[in-house]
């Protein structure tokens, strides 16, 4: 069974990643977005869930999906 989808996001002047329904961060304090956002997409591909990547102002950026797909959309 897979774990929350993971979420990157900017926090107290440190981008973090933590998964859904925890509210601490496994990863934080990364210097940069990009490698926080390395971190989570690695953590999502080993989880087989989504990783979301919100932006500085904490909405949705992106997402990138590693599996479990919640919905069977063709196309």
């Amino acid at each position: 069974m897979a774990q929350g989808d993971i979420e990157t996001y900017y926090e107290d002047g440190a981008w973090k990643n933590k998964r859904e329904g925890t509210s601490r961060a496994f990863g934080a304090g990364y210097g940069t977005k990009d490698e926080a956002v390395a971190a989570g997409r690695d953590a999502a591909k080993a989880d087989g869930v989504e990783h979301i990547i919100k932006n500085q102002a904490g909405r949705i950026g992106e997402k990138d999906s590693h599996g479990n797909d919640p919905r069977n959309v063709p196309g």
